[in-house]
């Protein structure tokens, strides 16, 4: 049985909060099953499909706090993609370990955040690395590092936690997924 999310507010995000969803219970959620006729339904199923993947790898390497948002979930018919951040030591993640034993998993070997793997999409004019072009997945290891993005009402670099909880036009505080095993 699918845990229910609240409506999409006037903004068009899910309302400020942790929402915590099963793969399976994301799957049969209004993030796939929106009644909206326009709802790209098998795209964001797609999506989800490819989050399962990630996802899987992360908890093989033991990373625990697995967390989405995007456009994915917000009021879009046509998400472009699916973000995520997760939980990670710093050290572990300078160190390449965690890149390498991510690569060990992944047949594609497109885990890296190094930022001349990154590539133009034309579509968008964004440059992505290549986990989001074979998972359409930008997936951010979060160890309380800033984001790079300043939020002007504090006039402080924002982490990983905040900016995915954070509206990037207006500011305003929006819910969050997290990806729980059971």
């Amino acid at each position: 049985m699918s845990k229910t999310l609240p409506p999409f507010n006037e903004d068009g995000f899910l309302p400020r909060g942790e929402y915590s969803l099963t793969l399976v219970e994301l799957k049969e959620s209004m993030l796939i099953k929106n009644p909206n006729e326009s709802w790209d339904r098998e795209w964001r199923l797609h999506l989800v499909n490819n989050l399962e993947i990630v996802t899987q790898q992360l908890w093989r390497i033991q990373i625990e706090n697995i967390y989405i948002n995007g456009s994915f979930v917000e009021d879009k018919d046509h998400p472009n993609d699916i973000d995520i951040y997760f939980d990670c030591d710093r050290k572990y993640f300078i160190s390449g370990k965690l890149e390498e034993e991510l690569n060990k998993l992944d047949k594609h070997k497109c885990w890296t955040w190094e930022e001349s793997k990154r590539t133009l999409d034309v579509a968008s004019s964004k440059r992505h690395l290549p986990i989001w072009w074979q998972y359409r997945i930008d997936a951010w290891p979060n160890f309380e590092q800033g984001a790079g993005i300043m939020n002007p009402k504090t006039n402080k670099e924002m982490t990983f936690p905040e900016l995915f909880r954070t509206s990037r036009l207006t500011f305003k505080p929006k819910g969050i997924i997290k990806i729980s095993k059971s």
